[in-house]
């Protein structure tokens, strides 16, 4: 992702990321590993905004950037039609793995959250838990959610915040290799200012409560293995590094679980603050 290319214009405070080039470097990352073994843990998110939303059994429910599909599984439960939709083919088929173990009738289509490839206004509900959020386009990805929500209908996110663990975490693999210069971070959905620009001109409501998600390890050495070979963006920077700062990187990651850290013995229980969103478009 570091090796993006840019183009840089005469003005040197005026750098424009290659996005389509960011866009590739990060389907890559998202393919490696198994995200879904991070991914199932993160299930109670997927409830809880389906909750908050008002689900509603019938309705017309699309999930963005759908991973291995939580959202879409919660849904799904309350009798809701959807579809699930991600750029990444081989998470969609995890997502498919689970429903059909289920028994839950979801419709998985592979499709990139800056265009969807549906009609406007063709959804009740439109749903993402820590997917669209990273997105290198965020205006673009916004303007597609917006583009196929029905008016009066509902937009459900769940969005890491830029001072929550996973925000912090971001923050600390960065030192080791930051994004090309002009890109805005992913946590930037955690922010409710962030969130007006990208969403207020269009909605009639924008309601966000911070919550937080904890995560819950043997160890945090269990989870830094965890998320070392599973969590594809944090495996492709411990790849591309030198051996020397692979090691830097390794004690700076359990540093900052040792500072979120509230399990009070040799476990992980490391509470991660998300913003939970409710736009009525």
């Amino acid at each position: 992702m570091a090796d993006a290319a840019v183009t840089i214009n005469q003005d040197p405070q005026s750098v424009q990321p290659d996005l389509n080039a960011l866009k590739a470097r990060q389907q890559s990352a998202w393919s490696s590993g198994d995200y879904a073994v991070v991914g199932t843990t993160l299930q109670i998110v997927g409830e809880e905004l389906c909750e908050a939303l008002d689900l509603r059994a019938g309705q017309q429910v699309l999930d963005v950037a759908a991973g291995n599909g939580n959202v879409s599984l919660a849904a799904a439960r309350r009798w809701c039609d959807v579809v699930a939709t991600d750029y990444v083919p081989s998470l969609l088929d995890r997502a498919r793995e689970r429903a059909q173990a289920e028994g839950l009738p979801i419709a998985f289509q592979e499709a990139d959250a800056e265009a969807l490839p549906f009609a406007d206004e063709s959804f009740d509900v439109v749903v993402s838990t820590f997917g669209v959020m990273f997105t290198p386009d965020q205006d673009q990805a916004a303007s597609e959610l917006l583009r196929v929500c029905k008016r009066g209908g509902r937009i459900g996110l769940a969005n890491w915040t830029p001072d929550g663990f996973i925000g912090q975490l971001f923050k600390t693999v960065g030192k080791y290799m930051p994004p090309p210069a002009g890109v805005r971070p992913p946590s930037l959905w955690g922010n409710r200012e962030r969130l007006d620009e990208l969403f207020g001109r269009q909605a009639a409501s924008i309601q966000a409560n911070e919550r937080h998600f904890v995560f819950r390890y043997r160890s945090p050495e269990h989870w830094l293995d965890v998320f070392r070979n599973y969590y594809g963006p944090v495996l492709k920077i411990f790849a591309a590094l030198a051996p020397d700062a692979r090691g830097a990187l390794e004690k700076d990651l359990l540093h900052l679980t040792a500072e979120f850290n509230r399990s009070g013995d040799d476990t992980m229980v490391v509470p991660s603050k998300y913003l939970e969103v409710v736009i009525i478009r």
